[in-house]
């Protein structure tokens, strides 16, 4: 399971415990969603990239591709991994460990 699978599998055990305990195999329903998530990122930073063309120098370019990397991990990270709380219970669960 790479870091994006156990990120949300610790952000649903701790504020979505209903929906995680509903999933029958958390071992691999986090390694599939891990491996998703990061695909997704790999991709939206791909495009993106494309899309802004090349910058000034080496330099310029490390960090327009830094930038580019980090706003695609916060947005599907937002999307497929840090949903929302469950509504009917306000505060978080004890994450496990």
């Amino acid at each position: 399971m790479n870091r994006y699978g156990r990120q949300a599998m610790q952000h649903w055990q701790t504020y979505l415990p209903n929906r995680y305990a509903q999933i029958t195999n958390p071992q691999q329903h986090f390694t599939t969603l891990g491996n998703e998530v990061q695909d997704e990122i790999e991709t939206l930073a791909a495009d993106r990239a494309n899309q802004e063309g090349p910058a000034g120098t080496y330099l310029d370019q490390v960090g327009r591709l830094n930038r580019i990397q980090a706003q695609a991990e916060e947005q599907v990270l937002a999307e497929r991994v840090l949903l929302p709380p469950e509504a009917d219970d306000p505060t978080p669960a004890e994450p496990h460990r």
